[in-house]
């Protein structure tokens, strides 16, 4: 290669280093709405999931419950705090899942 190919080529890329940075990414700040509403709408959808799946599995365990109560009389305070350790472990969960959301929706932590 002679010396002016070698310096042209030179050239050519400190010319592409110095404009590459028009072509960059847009800041945080216009991408940030965009990340912030689509995290609240997960949150939202999470929640309701939650709290959906939450109460079906509630309603299954007081059933289950008053059937054993009905069966054995006898074993009403074992049962009762079976029932009661269930339900509030599920509970948990869902309340777990509305700490999420609520972090998600006022402390937005994707934004910089």
């Amino acid at each position: 290669m002679r010396k002016s190919q070698v310096l042209s080529l030179t050239l050519l890329f400190v010319l592409m280093g110095l404009v590459a940075p028009v072509f960059a990414q847009e800041t945080a700040g216009a991408a940030g709405g965009e990340v912030a509403k689509w995290s609240i709408i997960t949150a939202g959808f999470a929640l309701a999931i939650a709290a959906a799946f939450g109460a079906l599995g509630q309603s299954k365990g007081l059933s289950a419950a008053a059937e054993a109560i009905a069966r054995n009389p006898s074993a009403t305070a074992d049962i009762r705090f079976a029932l009661i350790l269930g339900l509030v472990l599920i509970e948990s969960l869902v309340i777990y899942v509305l700490l999420i959301a609520l972090i998600l929706f006022f402390v937005n932590p994707f934004v910089a």
